[in-house]
């Protein structure tokens, strides 16, 4: 899971994972890293320690990662497709990048099953594998509620295992800023200790930061950042009184309404604030994408908010970064090279149906499939409902190429869930509400239409059950399911 472009069952016996097995992997210096980071995950999934060699491997019971061009799927982008060949001697992982074989290792740790006496083994089988989309994301509100640096690496291994490549991170929202910036200290000495129900808040070094982007790195995850204005901005009004309209410091907001805060376009202060703000974040983020924001301006006239997108735009190109932003955005022309993130359904789409003519690309993430903070019923614990209920048929059984009425597919970038965090201040709460749903937003986003079914996909999510609760992870038992 998700499910693969194709997989054909072997003849031969299986491939038995006992002690001596080893893990073979190039000798360049990622290679490396990767063998070293696959051979721990393995090793944590069968419970034994595997050797690993780099260069030729040789003889005896040998799982081998290798870079090859011309492995996967021929009619797929290379980024990320892969292979696989497992026999009784032997497991093969190909792929023509490193993004691939990372993609494979998520498929092979699902292989691993106890055979018939027990013992671990993979089944042979020869898997060709590709994505459908370039971006599968998962946005994580670490603002109502702040979320530590070990959370978000157990997010990013959770994202991992099923091959989502981009964590979007909203990092500032009106009850908190969670992002220290050199240029602005205020912001996190004064906004980072509050969140919503007034709990202790906190925020991300950029050391943390940097070692967050490591992480998801070593996972082919990329991480985007997201400064979300010009509404929002509470938590910065608080710590830089120059940005108000009276010229002094707003106090701390702990509610959940939204739409109230905006800035000023006609202050001194908000365009430094803008270029500072937005050109620490780029210096501090490798990857190409920085996320500018823009929803909900209820109090804003249509020209001042134009004037803030374009401004934020204009500094995050200059930096040489591709624009992110909420759907909103599409008011304000752009064009190519931006992205259009679509959430609110209840929204007429002729606006993004624009933007994809004027060359913006679109991110789908439809409140009412995707958004994973929403209840499953109305006896879940935690959760919204503003979108309503979405039980797990309802994040799986949807088509992206038709969610839009009007937009061409060839503009679907890809599909992103994501989870606020208002109503969740645990781990089993923030578990309990992404599981079993993430699992169904991956193979939306993953796997090819035609190979979807619900019916085949009710079956092997519950076979994701024995790992989860292994992992200690917290999940609804759907009724939709029959769970083990």
């Amino acid at each position: 899971m998700p499910i693969p472009r194709e997989v054909v069952a072997g003849a031969g016996a299986p491939f038995r994972v006992v002690p001596g097995v080893r893990l073979v992997t190039g000798d360049g210096p990622a290679e490396i890293s990767l063998g070293v980071l696959a051979a721990d995950d393995l090793g944590r999934r069968v419970g034994f320690p595997l050797d690993l060699l780099m260069g030729p491997g040789g003889d005896g019971q040998t799982i081998r990662l290798s870079l090859d061009p011309d492995a996967g799927p021929a009619d797929a982008d290379a980024a990320e497709r892969y292979e696989i060949d497992a026999s009784a001697d032997r497991i093969e992982l190909a792929a023509p990048r490193l993004a691939g074989l990372v993609r494979a290792l998520a498929t092979l740790r699902q292989l691993v099953v106890a055979g018939p006496d027990g013992v671990l083994e993979v089944a042979a089988v020869h898997v060709a594998d590709a994505p459908r989309y370039p971006w599968r994301g998962l946005s994580l509100d670490v603002v109502r509620h702040f979320v530590s640096v070990e959370q978000v690496k157990a997010v990013l291994t959770l994202m991992s295992e099923y091959k989502f490549n981009v964590l979007h991170l909203h990092l500032t929202d009106d009850q908190g800023w969670r992002i220290a910036l050199p240029s602005r200290p205020r912001l996190t000495e004064r906004s980072a200790q509050s969140e919503v129900g007034g709990g202790p808040g906190g925020f991300y070094t950029a050391l943390d930061y940097a070692e967050l982007i490591a992480f998801a790195a070593a996972r082919e995850i990329t991480i985007v950042p997201e400064i979300d204005m010009p509404g929002h901005v509470f938590a910065a009004q608080h710590a830089y009184g120059e940005l108000t309209g009276s010229g002094t410091p707003v106090e701390v907001y702990a509610g959940t309404e939204v739409g109230f805060s905006h800035l000023h376009r006609d202050l001194p202060a908000t365009a430094a604030f803008l270029a500072d703000v937005f050109g620490d974040l780029a210096a501090m983020t490798p990857g190409d994408y920085v996320h500018l924001g823009g929803d909900e301006i209820a109090t804003m006239p249509p020209d001042e908010y134009a004037w803030f997108v374009r401004t934020a735009h204009d500094i995050l190109r200059a930096a040489g970064k591709r624009v992110v932003g909420w759907q909103e955005i599409a008011a304000v022309p752009l064009g190519p090279g931006s992205v259009v993130q679509y959430w609110d359904q209840r929204e007429p789409p002729e606006p993004i149906v624009a933007a994809a003519a004027a060359g913006a690309r679109v991110l789908l993430s439809p409140g009412a499939r995707v958004y994973l903070d929403m209840k499953y019923d109305a006896s879940s614990p935690v959760g919204l409902d503003w979108a309503g209920f979405t039980e797990l048929r309802d994040a799986y059984d949807w088509e992206p190429a038709e969610l839009v009425p009007g937009l061409p597919p060839e503009a679907i970038l890809g599909v992103e869930a994501a989870v606020w965090t208002e109503t969740i201040s645990t781990r089993d709460e923030l578990y309990y509400l992404l599981l079993p749903r993430l699992a169904a937003v991956a193979e939306v986003a993953w796997s090819l239409p035609e190979r979807r079914c619900w019916a085949g996909f009710r079956v092997r999510v519950a076979g994701q059950a024995p790992h989860w609760q292994d992992e200690g992870l917290a999940f609804y038992r759907s009724p939709q399911v029959d769970w083990p």
